[in-house]
């Protein structure tokens, strides 16, 4: 059967091969290894070869000579090493300088991008870059500026609005500005303020008449022709003396209506909130109050009653559809384009009297108010007096949030009232405060 099929007489003769095969394998195994032995000890210099020229050679009869050969081959191993180490020190330290070389290259390019544009968009225009500055002075380094060059003041947010503000400086140099108050003044409002000079001259109005004398013009309505109209809805001071007359919202309405309210502003006290002009000054030895400073004074009649008792005042107010600036110069009193928000541009402990009436309320933010109120503060001198008229706020504010202010700030209370304003319904919990306060002296 199959697997009985083979012829067994060959066996013994496939035996006495693989025998033979082992036996020849053996032999050169050992051959090999004597061989390699022999070379390697060095003995292969006897046929002109020096082998250990090209690979270590091995005392296998000196073991103290085969030591000192792996620990010098470990030495040398371990010196690699270190060697190897110091490289990847080196290696890192230059990746290092680089890193910091690229980073600062990077911060050179800026920085060199930055003092060509600041903190433009882009590249300012060659009339903004001269607006701007700085400008070297002819006479070099001065002590009183620490510099040797002028830079005019220009608003810190007036770079968000660069193609408003390149606009603004787009003119005929030397020649007639454009008629842009309302445009100059949204700017003023947005933080760009005080906003840069201008090398143009604004329009003359046509047909200029001289301003009514003074005392006189003090309660006089000045000539038609003694402003440019173009920026406002009404067009003479007839329309704004009636606008009062009419529904609409505008920006203290009957203001220039000097025979209606506003004739009898601060004459008397017609309630616990409605302080007058003589009331607040004989709080005061006489004569003592001679300056002082109306914010957000409307028409200017605070300062004209104030003028008609030798005290003057600086009024600050905004043309909100209206040339309220216009119209407190023709009588006579000063007037400053100034937006609540800008620094009083007093200096320190100069002034006898403060006066607001409605301008400073809930609407501006609770710490811009309060940097407000301390500049206020700064510019009063020791005894002036902060004359605080109907501001304006929620019931539930007055007592957690303005109080609180006022008392950190330090004014000494001298008048302090509050009454509800019930025009709207009581439901609406609307408060006016007035208030009479005083820098401390000490």
């Amino acid at each position: 059967m199959g697997s009985k099929d083979y012829d067994s007489s060959r066996k013994p003769s496939y035996q006495h091969a693989a025998t033979r095969s082992k036996i020849k394998i053996l032999l050169l195994l050992v051959l090999t290894n004597a061989l390699s032995i022999f070379l390697f000890s060095g003995s292969g210099s006897a046929f002109g070869v020096k082998f250990w020229r090209y690979a270590p050679s091995v005392h296998v009869w000196d073991s103290e000579k085969l030591m000192l050969e792996l620990n010098t081959t470990r030495a040398r191993l371990s010196d690699s090493q270190s060697q190897l180490s110091a490289l990847r020190n080196q290696l890192s330290t230059a990746n290092s300088l680089l890193e910091t070389l690229i980073a600062d290259t990077k911060r050179f390019d800026q920085d060199s991008n930055n003092k060509r544009t600041g903190m433009w968009a882009r590249e300012p225009s060659e009339e903004l870059k001269l607006a701007m500055g700085p400008h070297k002075l002819p006479l070099g380094f001065t002590p009183n500026l620490g510099s040797d060059e002028l830079f005019p003041t220009l608003g810190q947010a007036c770079h968000k609005f660069q193609d408003e503000l390149e606009k603004y400086l787009d003119y005929p140099v030397g020649g007639v500005c454009f008629s842009d108050d309302i445009f100059a003044q949204r700017l003023m409002l947005k933080g760009c303020e005080p906003l840069p000079r201008r090398r143009c001259k604004p329009p003359t109005p046509a047909g200029y008449v001289e301003p009514h004398p003074y005392p006189e013009s003090l309660w006089s309505i000045p000539a038609d022709t003694s402003i440019t109209w173009d920026p406002y809805t009404c067009k003479n001071y007839a329309c704004l003396v009636d606008r009062g007359n009419h529904p609409g919202s505008y920006d203290c309405k009957d203001c220039f209506n000097l025979f209606g309210r506003e004739k009898d502003r601060w004459m008397r006290e017609t309630s616990e909130l409605d302080y007058s002009i003589d009331g607040v000054l004989a709080l005061k030895p006489k004569g003592t109050i001679r300056i002082g400073l109306d914010i957000g004074g409307g028409s200017g009649t605070f300062a004209a009653r104030m003028s008609e008792r030798n005290i003057t005042i600086v009024t600050t107010s905004m043309n909100f559809d209206g040339p309220f600036n216009s119209f407190i110069a023709s009588r006579g009193l000063i007037s400053m384009h100034l937006s609540v928000a800008h620094r009083l541009p007093f200096f320190d402990n100069t002034l006898d009297i403060v006066h607001s009436m409605h301008v400073l309320s809930n609407w501006i933010p609770d710490v811009m108010l309060e940097f407000t109120l301390y500049d206020i503060y700064r510019v009063l001198r020791p005894g002036g007096l902060f004359w605080l008229d109907h501001f304006f706020c929620i019931g539930t504010q007055l007592n957690s949030t303005y109080v609180p202010i006022f008392e950190r700030i330090g004014f000494k209370q001298i008048r302090w009232n509050a009454g509800r304003k019930l025009d709207r319904g009581i439901e609406m919990n609307e408060w006016y405060l007035s208030a009479l306060l005083e820098k401390p002296i000490s």
